[in-house]
């Protein structure tokens, strides 16, 4: 049987005074019990290291909402997977529904993505699902089955089966 998973998307939410409200009330209310399902957090870049100081002991895993496919370079207000651990990130979002459609991410760059933060240790959740009107067409199987296709193309089995599926 596989691990449930509740991830928290917060979006461009919360400042940092607001973050390290949130995660401590969240603390203080919320009991997990290890090993039954992951609860994952993924406030904004600004509010990581906040968050992971804050995390550390409880149950949450830290996650990014998004991340660059390249290490380094020339990619302003980007944020690579290599910073993304160095701040205890093991979790990343990538090909959310929004920067598909706001930043016209592809399933190519999603794929990217995916196979970088492979690299790094990080647990890709990759996010796949239809637009309204596609669903209304009747095409969910196929604009979902070409966003999995997408996302899993060139990597292995090992590596496929350490990415977390998100149907939107």
């Amino acid at each position: 049987m596989r691990r449930k998973i509740i991830a928290g998307n917060w979006k461009m939410n919360k400042d940092i005074g607001e973050t390290a409200a949130l995660i401590n009330d969240l603390k203080s209310r919320l009991q997990v019990i290890p090993g039954t399902v992951d609860v994952i957090i993924c406030p904004p870049f600004t509010s990581l290291t906040v968050a992971s100081q804050l995390m550390k002991g409880s149950p949450f895993k830290l996650g990014a909402q998004n991340m660059h496919y390249e290490d380094e370079g020339a990619y302003t207000g980007e944020i690579s997977g290599r910073m993304l651990k160095s701040v205890g990130c093991e979790y990343v979002i990538i090909g959310h529904s929004e920067r598909r459609s706001y930043f016209q991410e592809t399933d190519e760059v999603v794929n990217r993505k995916a196979k970088r933060a492979l690299l790094h240790g990080l647990k890709p959740i990759i996010c796949v699902g239809e637009t309204l009107d596609e669903r209304e067409r009747g095409l969910t199987e196929v604009v979902v089955g070409k966003q999995v296709r997408g996302a899993l193309d060139g990597l292995s089995r090992d590596g496929a089966s350490r990415i977390v599926k998100a149907y939107e």
